[in-house]
């Protein structure tokens, strides 16, 4: 299975469960993230076999995106993610029988949701990590928010 999560927001922007998963499926997904969200300033990755294919270090050069993965052994340097993989696992993959590869992908699908739009993070001020991302967009979406006055600067 294949978890992309945004660090920033704890939102999972993939949750992908195959038979297989090689470096081209990978970067498959992330290009449709680019495409959906814009690059990201760097991929933090745990070093699984598909994380590390000449697929995936080829895209990312051709792509610009920075690739770190974390020191082996050391899940803390991947906190969010680690967090993210064992709440599924205890909450929803060791917990059901799938019937079907299309039914497993229907039901974490489901459970993405949740987690994202229903399940309020304590590190993200009790907000869920759909709400958070609004709330980051909005000065986003007005610029004349963002207007910093500098000293001296006549108001417009």
């Amino acid at each position: 299975m294949l978890n992309i999560i945004d660090d920033v927001t704890r939102e999972c922007l993939r949750a992908v469960p195959d038979t297989s998963i090689p470096g081209r499926r990978v970067v498959r997904e992330l290009s449709d993230l680019i495409a959906q969200r814009g690059k990201p300033g760097m991929i933090v990755n745990d070093n699984g076999t598909e994380l590390t294919s000449n697929a995936v270090l080829a895209w990312c050069g051709e792509v610009g995106v920075e690739w770190h993965c974390i020191a082996p052994d050391k899940p803390t340097q991947n906190g969010h993610g680690e967090s993210f993989n064992g709440r599924i696992c205890d909450e929803l993959l060791n917990e059901t029988l799938f019937l079907s590869l299309d039914h497993a992908r229907m039901v974490i699908f489901a459970w993405a949701e949740d987690y994202n739009q229903e399940r309020p993070h304590s590190s993200l001020g009790y907000q869920t990590p759909v709400a958070f991302a609004a709330e980051l967009r909005r000065p986003l979406l007005n610029p004349r928010s963002c207007a910093t006055k500098l000293p001296g600067s006549n108001p417009r």
